[in-house]
């Protein structure tokens, strides 16, 4: 198996363990994008079918500035009981400090039971880029699309 490389050194993120239960997340493989979230526990968590809920992951971070955190879920889960991250992706600012959770949906016909411990998301970093508006009453450039809507591609 070849070793994968990347250009840039890892960022370091300081992160707190807020809880014996919590896990640090971690890479399932040298290739994967996204870090393992884990549920942080005492005991199993029933989610209906139709329901959703906050689960704590335990820890909190400190992004720098000039990053974000996307936490999506994870396609096991998806696939195999209907169990997604409702606001996918949703969004962990840099100046966010508070304990990282995830809000779980059971679009299954069943209930879902997530067990301490059990990966239930996972998390992304990302270089976010601000903007500054250049407000104008000219025209916009032109492309082929033009101001074509949802569905306008024929996709």
């Amino acid at each position: 198996q070849r070793m994968l490389r990347f250009a840039v050194p890892p960022l370091v993120v300081p992160i707190r363990l807020l809880t014996p239960l919590a896990t640090v997340p971690e890479y399932a493989t040298a290739g994967a994008a996204g870090l393992d979230l884990s549920a942080a526990l005492d005991a199993p968590l029933v989610i209906e079918a139709g329901a959703f809920t906050l689960v704590p992951c335990g820890f909190a971070m400190a992004l720098p500035a000039g990053f974000e955190a996307q936490v999506r879920p994870r396609s096991g889960l998806a696939a195999k009981f209907g169990v997604t991250v409702l606001n996918a992706p949703g969004t962990i600012d840099c100046d966010y400090r508070g304990e990282v959770k995830v809000i779980l949906i059971n679009h299954g016909s069943a209930p879902f039971t997530v067990q301490p411990g059990m990966r239930i998301a996972q998390m992304v970093i990302a270089a976010v880029e601000r903007v500054e508006w250049g407000v104008t009453t000219d025209a916009l450039d032109e492309t082929v699309r033009a101001a074509g809507g949802f569905g306008h591609t024929g996709q």
